[in-house]
């Protein structure tokens, strides 16, 4: 709070000295200054009456303020009119200059007249100064149950370099307690509006410091970076696209938070919190989508009438002093409301800042997506700005859509003005990408015609094709041969059955007649397999099947070997009623070894079903 008493003091100094350097000729009969803070974004509405007292014509008027001011100066607009009367007011151009011996610890502008200011004439001129980052939080740290308090900081003098006959100052508070402010004689309190003067004949450079300490809750609604694309499509849209950054600029909150008592007591335990932001779009704009990086975000509602659309989005969470959040707004608005053509060219005609409603943005960067093909690309915007050009390329671009970039830092709700890119555009080059679609199904269709009526078949005489036909035939003899494996489980199957039938009823007679069935259809199948066996075996094909197959033919046949020596042994102690220990362990032996012969069989057999 110390600064404005030290500026105070080096400026008390600097008047004597410098008083030569003010303009004589010029005097200011009224100034009277409006402040409004009642964002945080604070604006200075200055009235002056200058009457020129000298015997020269005056061209310019000088603004003085000072350098710590100045830094956070993002906006200033100058009107005047001539006349004892106050009438129409025009704009008047603005410059920074830097006049010779002036103090160094100011920063002046120069109002440019349309006409010089004769002797004796008055001039009625209106200055509108918005300022940044001007509000300081005091204390700088609060909790979730605090009210924010804010200082301000000023002269309750007009800083001018020209001597003031009266003034006055008012500033327009947000309502909500005031902590302290500084008091002089003529200061009153009224309401939300605090007065100070009017002071007569106050010298030029006077500075008179002034501190308010007072509680401001509203948004601090800060853009840390704000990307907004306009993507002109001459099939009838202006696709725009902005992707926010957003922190809450106010005191940071300190302590822990408490969804359980915002959510119970909103207005007592997070009163310098903000929920909403407010975006005014254009009457017509329609698409309109609000997400973040998670997906979609449904805590919005949408007003519209033939005037204007309102959006108001809620984050996902509440914001205190320090937080941040980052979402995307997007919609479509018609191209006939904001793309025209003139003198050959075609032309953008839209705003250059953000659709939200009382937002500080520290970095904007408006980019332009021209159609495929536009060139000659040329701007006009109200104020200086950064630019360059880029290439984007999106679906079925060939060279790319020039982009135009512009970029401005300290973007405030008054430089929400419009602005103009100019460009050439051919309407031939509308039909460059419905050709491109056509030419690529016809050639889609011509393809496949082409192929439905090509042999794609390979050569009866190819080796490959022989191969082929070779492997073919050795696949179907191997699956016959499998078959009669098959069978021959099934013939082991029947002498296992006629054994068990032997332990049940003792008839060995019967058990003879089977073994001597399988035994014949055993020769049966023999002379089947012989044939195919030699098939396979002169293949070219079969040399890495044919170990198996003649691995599975001995295994077969020493599995038959075995099976009708134990029905005969069986049979045979049956009928001489030999049951002695020394047959029960051969026949057990002889089991375990035709278990595991069957069990070799069977994974042969398995092996060939999956070549």
């Amino acid at each position: 709070m110390a600064t404005p008493l030290r500026l105070a003091a080096l400026l008390l100094v600097l008047v004597a000295a410098f008083a030569s350097a003010a303009r004589a000729d010029l005097v200011v009969s009224r100034a009277d200054r409006k402040v409004d803070l009642t964002s945080h974004i604070v604006r200075v509405l200055t009235s002056l009456k200058v009457e020129n007292a000298g015997s020269e014509p005056v061209s310019k008027v000088l603004l003085a303020f000072p350098n710590i001011q100045a830094k956070n100066l993002a906006a200033i607009r100058a009107f005047g009119t001539e006349g004892k009367v106050k009438g129409l007011s025009s704009v008047l151009p603005i410059e920074v200059v830097e006049p010779s011996g002036v103090p160094p610890e100011l920063t002046f502008f120069s109002a440019s007249l349309h006409k010089p200011l004769q002797k004796g004439k008055i001039l009625h001129l209106d200055v509108l100064t918005v300022f940044t980052h001007f509000l300081q939080p005091f204390p700088e740290e609060i909790t979730q149950a605090d009210s924010q308090l804010v200082v301000f900081q000023d002269s309750s003098h007009y800083l001018s370099p020209y001597p003031v006959k009266v003034q006055t100052l008012s500033i327009r508070l947000p309502g909500g307690r005031v902590e302290s402010y500084t008091k002089y004689g003529n200061t009153k309190l009224v309401d939300s509006e605090l007065k100070y003067g009017p002071y007569e004949d106050v010298p030029p450079f006077s500075y008179n410091p002034i501190i308010v300490h007072f509680e401001n809750n509203n948004p601090f609604a800060v853009a840390k970076e704000l990307i907004r694309e306009i993507e002109i499509s001459h099939w009838g849209n202006v696709q725009i696209t902005e992707h926010y950054n957003i922190v809450h600029g106010g005191a940071r909150l300190k302590g822990e938070f408490s969804r359980l008592d915002y959510q119970s007591r909103p207005y007592a335990r997070g009163v310098s919190s903000f929920r909403h932001l407010i975006a005014r779009l254009p009457a017509r704009a329609h698409s309109i989508y609000y997400r973040d990086e998670i997906g979609n975000i449904s805590t919005s509602h949408l007003w519209s009438d033939s005037k204007k659309t309102q959006l108001e989005i809620e984050p996902r969470f509440p914001l205190f002093g320090g937080w941040q959040t980052t979402f995307t707004i997007g919609y479509g608005l018609p191209l006939q409301d904001f793309v025209f053509s003139a003198d050959g060219k075609r032309f953008l005609n839209i705003t250059f800042g953000s659709p939200m409603e009382e937002i500080l943005i520290e970095k904007l960067i408006v980019k332009v997506v021209l159609p495929e093909g536009s060139k000659d690309i040329d701007v006009s915007a109200p104020f200086p700005t950064n630019q360059w050009q880029e290439v984007k390329y999106s679906h079925l671009d060939i060279a790319g859509r020039p982009v135009l970039v512009l970029e401005k830092p300290d973007v405030i709700p008054e430089h929400n003005l419009h602005f103009q890119v100019y460009y050439k555009f051919n309407n031939i080059s509308l039909l460059i990408e419905p050709m491109m679609l056509i030419t690529g199904f016809f050639l889609l269709f011509v393809a496949c015609i082409a192929y439905m009526h090509t042999d794609m078949s390979i050569s009866k005489n190819s080796p490959s094709y022989l191969a082929k036909l070779q492997w073919d035939e050795v696949q179907a003899t191997v699956q016959q041969i499998q078959g009669i494996f098959h069978q021959c489980l099934a013939v082991h199957d029947k002498l296992e059955t006629s054994l068990h039938d032997l332990s049940r009823t003792g008839d060995a007679k019967s058990c003879k007649a089977a073994r001597k069935a399988a035994d014949a259809q055993f020769k049966e199948l023999a002379k089947e397999l012989k044939p195919l066996l030699l098939s396979v075996q002169s293949s070219p094909q079969s040399y890495q099947i044919w170990p198996k197959l003649d691995d599975l033919v001995a295994k077969e046949r020493e599995l038959q070997d075995k099976l009708m020596a134990r029905h005969a042994t069986v049979v045979d102690s049956v009928e001489k009623k030999q049951r002695g220990q020394d047959i029960e362990n051969w026949i057990s032996s002889q089991q375990q070894k035709i278990a595991a012969l069957r069990q070799e069989v069977e994974s042969l057999l398995e092996y060939l079903s999956e070549i």
